[in-house]
């Protein structure tokens, strides 16, 4: 790999809270490329939804710079929301508007922030609306779908903003279990479909078949880092053996 594919570059990433006595991140190194499918795993309390959310700068860094295709994010120097544009963000909880249909929710950040024509921004949200199998939702409200669907259309809103990368903070952890697939179905198709995606998930069976690369994060730090098949199949440190012992 070249350094051409790099899109996001981070190096000796720190978040300490309590004036130094708790840190959430302890120096994290890596490099995200154009096209990887990035899952993070690990115990509670390890990082991983921090080092997601710093990604955006959610949460802003103690220490340490974040690159993103050649710019410093963490200079202070960006126009933040512009560089948001970029990242689409899925968390646990959907936050979808619930006084707006689907079809509203939608195309409200399209047309208010990217300044989208009415017509084009509803177009783009049935196409998308379509991939996912929810087409017929589109002049519901969110109190009328399920865990499962809301999930899915809080995917497709990010997609909605047409975003270089996803990034998903536990994306099935509030949902009930015969509902998780069908949001692991979807994120598989981004996958396929080459997206960057950077996913924090406790469903190991997504890392081990979707992911290109498998983080393992404990205390702040990066433990491990490989392939589905040297995380799971050959693990190294006998942190990594101890959570896959309790996990699988």
């Amino acid at each position: 790999m070249t350094s051409d594919n790099v899109m996001i570059h981070v190096e000796g990433l720190k978040k300490h809270y309590n004036k130094g006595k708790i840190r959430a991140l302890d120096g994290v190194d890596i490099d995200i490329r154009r096209g990887d499918v990035m899952v993070v795993i690990g115990p509670s309390g390890s990082g991983k939804s921090t080092f997601l959310r710093s990604l955006n700068l959610l949460e802003e860094p103690s220490e340490g710079s974040i690159v993103v295709d050649g710019t410093e994010i963490t200079s202070g120097k960006i126009n933040l929301d512009q560089y948001r544009q970029k990242m689409g963000m899925v968390f646990q909880h959907f936050n979808l508007f619930p006084h707006k249909t689907i079809l509203e929710n939608l195309t409200l950040a399209p047309i208010k922030v990217k300044k989208m024509d009415q017509a084009a921004a509803e177009r783009k949200a049935m196409e998308l609306l379509g991939r996912v199998g929810l087409s017929d939702r589109a002049k519901a409200y969110p109190v009328q779908l399920s865990g499962g669907q809301k999930q899915r259309v809080a995917i497709v809103r990010a997609l909605c903003m047409e975003p270089e990368v996803m990034l998903f903070d536990e994306p099935t952890s509030a949902l009930d279990p015969e509902m998780v697939g069908e949001v692991l179905d979807v994120m598989k198709d981004l996958a396929r479909d080459g997206m960057t995606m950077v996913t924090v998930t406790h469903e190991m069976g997504f890392a081990r078949e979707v992911g290109n690369r498998v983080v393992f994060m404990d205390g702040g730090k990066i433990i491990e880092e490989g392939t589905p098949e040297e995380i799971f199949g050959r693990p190294q440190s006998p942190r990594l053996k101890d959570f896959l012992a309790k996990v699988l």
